[in-house]
């Protein structure tokens, strides 16, 4: 289950975060070529400075198991970086995303993750 991890400096109150959320979702599923079993987090209103000041800017994370890979990061990458522009108003020069491929070996045979891939 990827799961994509984002925090912004930009208040989010009166801001539509269901539908951030679920365009989010459907982009990082589409791209990485898994079903939509995505997990994203948005948080709003956190202290962040980016290039030395404190204009609106957005830092995330996101991890998959299997499925990263350089064209995939980039595609990744400028489509986060068009959906936080449009909703939120975040330069795309003023966004970070840094990517974790967690492949599938890596993971211990009983873990919960693959426990709960295996259920679903």
């Amino acid at each position: 289950m990827p799961c994509l991890n984002l925090s912004t400096n930009v208040n989010l109150d009166g801001v539509d975060t269901s539908a951030i959320l679920s365009e989010l979702s459907k982009t990082v599923a589409s791209i990485i070529g898994k079903p939509e079993y995505v997990m994203v987090v948005l948080k709003g209103s956190v202290p962040m400075s980016f290039g030395g000041t404190e204009q609106p800017a957005a830092y995330g994370e996101i991890v998959s198991i299997g499925g990263l890979s350089p064209d995939v990061n980039k595609k990744l990458s400028g489509s986060v970086a068009a959906i936080l522009e449009s909703k939120l108003s975040v330069p795309k020069s003023r966004y970070f995303l840094k990517f974790y491929d967690s492949k599938n070996e890596a993971e211990p045979k009983n873990s919960p993750t693959l426990w709960y891939l295996r259920e679903y």
